[in-house]
Order: structure tokens, then C-alpha cells, then sequence
């Protein structure tokens, strides 16, 4: 579309999953004046894999741990010879076609960083990039994600073999034959253990408590697709049925070797991993305790056992940065509550939206196009922002502090169905859909 100076000025920061939501949900929203800064040669963000280290790309054999229909954009499907599991590859191409069918290039510069954002007087937006140049917005719209800045583990002592992060994790070949111990048991740590298991001497994984390893189909679905059919019972059915149905599925986590969790299900962030369990029970990956130190290259553990090891990779998370903000204007990364309504709108802040800024028990894509969508139709005038901003966002604060565990990695958590309808409801009657004139 042809700029419109009488149209808002929009800035997108990213051009991945969540900006590419909030781009075409712009255009269809009427909203003209949409640029979007991207700093890859390409759209798609963590999706696009690089052998080498570069931005926080996925790696080598990664596909998706929510499956495809409950993944894809609300009204873009994925292809049907998708699998339920698509890989990044797949994924990918399918960030490229959603940008090619709804036009969504034209609107973004690509091979161009940002290096600072400042809010004017009149809340308007300054845009300074790498290069020198300037701009001014109306509004500005972060899709930056939250997976590029690591999060280390603050261990005593000092490790002397090779210490990395998740993040640099890209293939198994380097680790053949060594012995690798792997911290963390989220869905980057046990994709690390079980891919370098393949090639490696040893590998140890080490969890500071009890997780919920789940596998990625329960009674022959997809885990998210029988989940969703579980929300249709009430809530003191649900919850003893998963667990039950896990039980079923998994047995014991003590006959792993692991700790049983004390806490139910949808607490804490699910990890979904269908082949950690049977390496373990086939000796390939060993399960340890939480690191109280490090010595040369000896790890100690908090249960006294010591073990030498050639690498140790941390996947320990990220922490929530906004690189182009200063740091005394909107900083999370050590925060455990982010108080934004709807996860996307900051009280003080009401031209500012964060976009895909979630961690559910689900997949982000969904819910960044429904927060797109509303953001969207408030620029083009058809939503207002609630005027007790503030109160509705420590509400939110409030109740992710009572339905999850109380940890960094939890601050953004959301349950993917009930946040979901919570945005839906809001959305205006008036919206436009995609290819209808606006008025």
C-alpha cells in the first residue's frame, strides 16, 4: 500500500513470527504507515538456522514442540503435508510464504539494526539506527522475542573445560566422544542431552528440581491437541486426569531416576520431549542433581557425587531484553512480574506494544496475532485502552503469581486456551478481515 501522511506512523522492531503478526495485522486494520526494522537479510527471526554462531537461531534438528494446528497464524493455515511436529525448515517456510501471500515485504528494511529507542514528550517515538539515520512514529511495536540474551547460572568455583550456553548450540558433531553435562531440563536442555547423546562419550543433565518431562503425543495425539479437548471438563476433573494420563503414559519419574514433582502439572512451563526418558533408561543420558560447584573440571553436585567433565552447557534460559531501550526507561531482565495488560500494554506507556512478549503453555504465534490484531484496531480507532491500565495489569501480575511457580522463567507465563479468549473477547465487532475495504 501507498503511504498515507494523515495515516499513524507504526515502527515493528523484528520481522519474526510476532512482527510479521503485527505487520499484516496493521494493513488489515487500515493503519498505512507500517516500516519495519530487521536486522537478518530474510523474516522468520529464531527460525532461520546458521551453522555458525550469529543471532539466537534454532538448531540443526529442531522441530516444534506444539504441534501444527494449534501453531499456525489464526488465518493462515499450515500446509496439510505438514507433520504434527513440523521442522524448522518447514517452519520457516512457512514465516516465508505468510510474508509473501499477505505482501508484508514492502514494508520492512531488512540488514538494518536499531541502536536506540526514545520516547518524546508527547509519546511519540524516535527510532535511531545503526547507520545514524532517525525516524519518528506515532507507535511503536517490539517484536523482538525474548530467546537472545542468555541467562548464566551463577555456580561457584570455575569450570576449565569448554563452558557454553543453549544458545550456541547448533549440531552434536563437536561434542563426539567427549563427556557433556547438560544444566537445565527445560526444552533447550533436554533437546541438547538427547542430540549429543547420539555422538558423545557420557552426558550428564543436571536439574536444580523435579520436572514434568512430557511426552509430545498422549493416547496417539499430539499433547496440545488433547489438552485442548481436556478444557471442556471442569477444572477439578482436568487437572487429575492429565496427571493421571501422564502416569499412564510415563509411570514414575523415580524409576528414571528422577525426582517426582510436587506440584501440579500446569504450574511450571512444560517440558515436551518424547525421547529424554527412553535415553535415559537405555544408559545414554544420566540424570544428576542440581551443581553446588565447579573445580577444574570436576562438577560437584548437591547430592556429594563429583564427576569430570570436557564440557558443560548451560540451558538456563534468557533473560527479557530490549537492547535499544536505556536501561533506567523499561527493563525485565531480573524482574519475576512484568506488570503489561494483556501482556502487551505498559500503563505508562500507552503508544507502546509488545507483541508475542509471552511464554505460554502453548504455542506464541496465536496469541501474537490476536495481540496484533487488537493493537491494531485500537490504532485504527475501533478499541479503547481500558482507563484503569494499571489496576488490570497488577491483576494479571497477581494471578500469574498464583497459577505458577514463583521464578524469572515464570513471569511471562501464560495458559495458552483461557489467555487466548481473554484477548478473542476483546477484539472489536467492527474488525475488519483481510481483503475487506475499510471504511
Amino acid at each position: 500500500m501507498a503511504a498515507n501522511s494523515t495515516s499513524p506512523s507504526v515502527c515493528v522492531i523484528g520481522a519474526g513470527c510476532s512482527g510479521l503478526a503485527a505487520i499484516k495485522n496493521l494493513i488489515q486494520a487500515g493503519v498505512e504507515n507500517v516500516v519495519c526494522f530487521e536486522k537478518n537479510d530474510q523474516v522468520g527471526g529464531n527460525w532461520i538456522f546458521t551453522a555458525g554462531e550469529s543471532h539466537s537461531s534454532v538448531c540443526e534438528t529442531t522441530h516444534i514442540i506444539s504441534s501444527r494446528t494449534m501453531s499456525e497464524f489464526l488465518d493462515f493455515p499450515m500446509p496439510d503435508h505438514y507433520p504434527d511436529y513440523p521442522s524448522h525448515a518447514q517452519v520457516l517456510a512457512y514465516f516465508q510464504n505468510y510474508a509473501r501471500h499477505f505482501g508484508l515485504e514492502k514494508h520492512i528494511r531488512f540488514n538494518t539494526a536499531i541502536s536506540k529507542v526514545e520516547e518524546t514528550a508527547d509519546k511519540k517515538w524516535v527510532v535511531t539506527l545503526e547507520n545514524g539515520e532517525q525516524h519518528q512514529f506515532d507507535y511503536l511495536f517490539t517484536a523482538n522475542g525474548h530467546h537472545s540474551v542468555p541467562r548464566w547460572p551463577e555456580i561457584p568455583g570455575k569450570f576449565t573445560g569448554e563452558l557454553l550456553h543453549s544458545h550456541s548450540y547448533k549440531t552434536n558433531e563437536p561434542f563426539a566422544g567427549k563427556r557433556v553435562l547438560v544444566i537445565g531440563a527445560g526444552n533447550s536442555g533436554c533437546d541438547c542431552a538427547v542430540e549429543i547423546s547420539r555422538v558423545a562419550r557420557h552426558v550428564g543433565i543436571s536439574m536444580r528440581r523435579a520436572y514434568y518431562i512430557i511426552p509430545k503425543f498422549m493416547m496417539g495425539r499430539p499433547t496440545d491437541t488433547y489438552n485442548k479437548l481436556l478444557t471442556r471438563l471442569p477444572h477439578f476433573l482436568r487437572q487429575p486426569l492429565q496427571k493421571l494420563s501422564l502416569r499412564l503414559q510415563v509411570g514414575d519419574y523415580r524409576d528414571y531416576g528422577l525426582e517426582n514433582p510436587d506440584y501440579p502439572i500446569t504450574q511450571c512451563h512444560p517440558t515436551l520431549n518424547s525421547e529424554l526418558l527412553y535415553r535415559i533408561r537405555h544408559g545414554k543420558v544420566h540424570p544428576r542433581r542440581g551443581v553446588s560447584r565447579f573445580e577444574g573440571k570436576k562438577v560437584h553436585f548437591t547430592d556429594g557425587k563429583v564427576e569430570e567433565y570436557d564440557v558443560v552447557i548451560t540451558a538456563t534460559g534468557y533473560k527479557i531484553a530490549f537492547p535499544f531501550f536505556e536501561e533506567n526507561f523499561i527493563n525485565f531482565e531480573e524482574e519475576e512480574r512484568i506488570p503489561l495488560y494483556l501482556r502487551m500494554i505498559h500503563p505508562g506507556h500507552p503508544t507502546l506494544f509488545f507483541i508475542g512478549l509471552t511464554q505460554p503453555q502453548g504455542c506464541i504465534w496465536p496469541l501474537s496475532d490476536l495481540q496484533a490484531k487488537l493493537a491494531a484496531n485500537h490504532i485504527a480507532g475501533r478499541w479503547p485502552i481500558p482507563k484503569n491500565l494499571r489496576e488490570l495489569a497488577e491483576a494479571e501480575c497477581r494471578e500469574i503469581e498464583k497459577d505458577f511457580l514463583h521464578t524469572k522463567r515464570h513471569s511471562l507465563e501464560v495458559h495458552f486456551h483461557p489467555f487466548f479468549n481473554k484477548i478473542q473477547k476483546q477484539i472489536p465487532k467492527g474488525a475488519p478481515e483481510w481483503g475487506v475495504l475499510v471504511d
